[in-house]
């Protein structure tokens, strides 16, 4: 290669024509590499929502069912003799009554040919046994029909509630199936009288935890969801703020302020199980606070979510640029006044999208909570943050472990109550973004 002197032209030694197919080829090269790319990513997207879209149909076919119930329609006589023999209307009296024995005996009444002790064991397990809470709490609610003969809907035992939904095949071997080729008799012949009835399931929603799977519900679930959340909220909210304005406004540079916030940084990637631990080592052990409680629960997911707070807290208070600040020093602003009346306000909407995320994530946490016991099996509605409750991602975990087969069903079931109050609150963080976002 040499250079002319003087013209400012280089010559190379190709020919013209071989240099423009060197150019030519090197940008065919380039963009081939961009259409690889630009492939690549979009694969990874349809591979992503390919695999988004296979988890909730699965999620969904299998949980959808979970929403209705199978009921019967029983005729029950309410002999007074038996509910009330004194006929003083006493609710204690009322309550424990022999409720069942009625039950059955309605069962009876509508197949008199069955006889033999097993046929009959056989014929009561077409129903539930919520069927005598049905009738009892009828009675409570209007003592009145006591020695009428009342229509009354109870619920059918989970094995026929996943037979009629077509979980169980008649196609099976009798052997093979747990419902048997006498109770299908049964069941057609109540299905050719209108006594089975398809109805929404409201006790899923309605009622706490159950071993019987007809009378399953999420309901102490998301109570006790609740209460945690609202002890992580009131709890992380006020530190994590705090901490982000002192660190951004006020605190010095200096080492200490580093370290601190490299372990901040270092605290958001700790696993969640390592939170659980030490709350079951300080706050349970240490202190004696109640176990499996919402405030248990709710400090140790309150410790979990500060760091992701304070972040993005933080990340907030810095966007809000800084002529504003220093606008309102020139008007002679203290610097309290600037940060709560001027950069705080501004950063807001950050602060609480990054509030509503970390909620989000606390809400489906798991590992910390089974530490501290809140995986203990709870009937009863939590009325309030002492006592012994569940939240809803351990619900999931102890229905998942169930053996029954209509206990699969409810599992999806919950898991997409717990996704649907996810993608709300993310639509929520969404919107006051949004709604509050000021542009500058």
């Amino acid at each position: 290669m040499s250079d002319t002197a003087g013209t400012g032209t280089v010559k190379t030694g190709l020919p013209r024509k071989n240099i423009n197919e060197v150019v030519s080829a090197g940008i065919r090269r380039r963009y081939a590499a961009e259409r690889r790319f630009r492939a690549y990513g979009l694969a990874a997207i349809g591979f992503a929502i390919f695999a988004l879209t296979t988890l909730l149909v699965t999620i969904v076919g299998t949980g959808y069912s979970a929403f209705t119930q199978t009921m019967l329609e029983l005729e029950i006589t309410l002999y007074p003799q038996d509910i009330d023999p004194e006929g003083n209307r006493d609710p204690k009296v009322l309550s424990t009554a022999n409720y069942q024995a009625l039950v059955r005996q309605s069962l009876r009444d509508l197949f008199p040919e069955v006889t033999t002790r097993q046929e009959r064991r056989r014929l009561n397990g077409l129903v539930s046994d919520g069927a005598t809470f049905q009738v009892r709490r009828a009675v409570l609610d209007d003592p009145s029909i006591i020695g009428q003969r009342i229509s009354i809907l109870v619920p059918m035992s989970d094995d026929i509630d996943q037979f009629m939904k077509g979980h169980i095949s008649a196609e099976v071997p009798e052997s093979d199936r747990r419902v048997s080729d006498q109770e299908i008799a049964w069941l057609e012949r109540l299905q050719d009288r209108n006594l089975v009835h398809r109805t929404f399931n409201w006790t899923f929603f309605t009622s706490g935890d159950s071993r019987e799977p007809e009378l399953a519900g999420i309901w102490g679930a998301l109570v006790g969801s609740l209460l945690t959340m609202s002890v992580t909220l009131a709890l992380a909210f006020p530190l994590a703020v705090a901490t982000a304005i002192y660190l951004e406004e006020f605190a010095p540079k200096n080492r200490w302020t580093d370290l601190i916030e490299v372990n901040i940084n270092n605290l958001a990637a700790v696993p969640s199980i390592v939170f659980g631990l030490l709350g079951l080592a300080v706050f349970l052990n240490f202190f004696g606070l109640p176990r499996s409680a919402p405030l248990v629960g709710g400090m140790v997911l309150a410790l979990m979510t500060l760091p992701t707070i304070i972040i993005a807290a933080r990340a907030s208070i810095k966007a809000v640029p800084p002529w504003i600040r220093e606008a309102a020093l020139g008007l002679g602003a203290s610097r309290m006044q600037v940060v709560f009346q001027h950069t705080l306000p501004l950063a807001m909407p950050g602060i609480l999208t990054g509030t509503i995320i970390g909620m989000a994530q606390a809400l489906g946490e798991t590992a910390p909570l089974l530490m501290i016991g809140m995986i203990a099996f709870i009937v009863d509605i939590p009325q309030g943050v002492t006592d012994p409750a569940t939240v809803l991602p351990v619900q999931v975990f102890l229905w998942s472990d169930a053996p029954e087969r209509a206990f699969v069903e409810r599992t999806s079931a919950a898991i997409m109550v717990l996704l649907s109050f996810l993608i709300v609150m993310n639509a929520f963080a969404i919107y006051l973004r949004k709604r509050f976002e000021r542009r500058w």
